[in-house]
């Protein structure tokens, strides 16, 4: 472990591989070169780290066109984060937190011009902390990963200027919980940057319960089987390339009026089933395992999430709410 770690850390001295440590409360094991606490608090978080530990260790699914559709989606989202005055203003070693990093794809999207004026720690509660730890290696860039539960992070408080959680909290056994409890690790007029799912209309929610319930019952592989047909009725929706105009809104359904493309249609108030030109089968595919397969997948408003940040003493600077779901950066007061 490099000298800013052990600092960041309060640790007299590195951890060596296989030593057991009790890291700021939390107890750590160093193992691959990563800080592991392998305790999980629950089976629904149990299932979680099982399913995207898989998902992310199949590199051939999200390397090809996805991240630079990743990277205009977010600078869309927050603007260019790293390129931003208060990013800057927080100097060249600013310590970026990435909760829920999984294999790094997002971060790496986001961040990657600035990584050599970061520091950055991933934290992941499954074994995709390994894939994004050879992704940063393979760029030659530094970085700390931490595989745990986002409520045993062994960083001591007020020690991260952004952190960074996408598409993450709603994974957890309870959003607003897991979204408090990464605060405290956050400096005075430190910034958190999140996104999470939001709420849709009554049969696109029943959807999503139903096909995620059916995929509890199996392996991870076998979930990924029995995702393909889905994938494949949403290339083929998309093939199709149809627009039909919805005549009025449908208040119960809530399906507003317009015209749409039947994929479109489909995507947004039945079942996900990704379709861009740009992307593979494969890539596609993921995207709707990811979607499907964690059992714990909870779907906010922007009053929730608003009222979470007026409850933390959380001012927000910036927010985009998309059918998808909720983007938002605020700093802490």
């Amino acid at each position: 472990m490099d000298d800013w770690y052990s600092e960041l850390l309060h640790l007299t001295n590195s951890m060596r591989e296989g030593q057991k440590q009790e890291v700021n409360g939390v107890d750590m094991v160093m193992a691959g070169g990563i800080l592991r606490n392998p305790s999980v608090t629950s089976v629904s978080q149990k299932q979680t780290e099982k399913v995207f530990g898989y998902k992310w260790k199949k590199r051939d699914t999200f390397e090809g066109g996805l991240p630079a559709r990743m990277r205009s989606w977010l600078i869309d989202k927050y603007g260019d984060v790293p390129n931003s005055q208060y990013f800057k203003d927080y100097g060249d070693k600013v310590v970026v937190l990435d909760a829920g990093c999984g294999a790094a794809l997002s971060a790496l999207a986001l961040f990657e011009p600035a990584l050599r004026r970061m520091r950055y720690i991933g934290v992941d509660i499954s074994e995709a902390v390994d894939v994004a730890k050879q992704r940063f290696e393979e760029l030659g860039a530094q970085a700390l990963f931490v595989q745990s539960d986002l409520q045993n992070i062994p960083l001591p408080e007020k020690s991260v200027d952004v952190i960074f959680s996408e598409g993450v909290l709603h994974h957890t056994d309870d959003t607003r919980q897991a979204f408090k409890s990464l605060l405290p690790y956050l400096k005075s007029s430190g910034r958190i940057v999140f996104y999470i799912y939001r709420r849709k209309g009554p049969i696109r929610e029943f959807t999503d319960d139903y096909i995620r319930e059916q995929l509890q019952q199996m392996s991870p592989d076998e979930a990924w089987t029995a995702i393909e047909p889905l994938t494949k009725l949403g290339i083929a929706l998309g093939e199709m390339d149809v627009e039909i105009d919805v005549p009025t809104n449908i208040d119960v359904l809530n399906i507003p009026a317009g015209k749409i493309n039947l994929q479109r249609l489909f995507y947004w108030h039945v079942f996900k089933a990704m379709y861009r030109t740009d992307l593979s089968f494969e890539e596609m595919q993921h995207i709707n395992f990811d979607w499907y397969a964690p059992k714990n997948a909870h779907r906010h408003t922007i009053e929730e999430v608003r009222n979470w940040c007026d409850e933390f003493g959380l001012v927000i600077e910036k927010e985009c709410v998309e059918m998808a779901g909720i983007s938002v950066i605020a700093r802490k007061v």
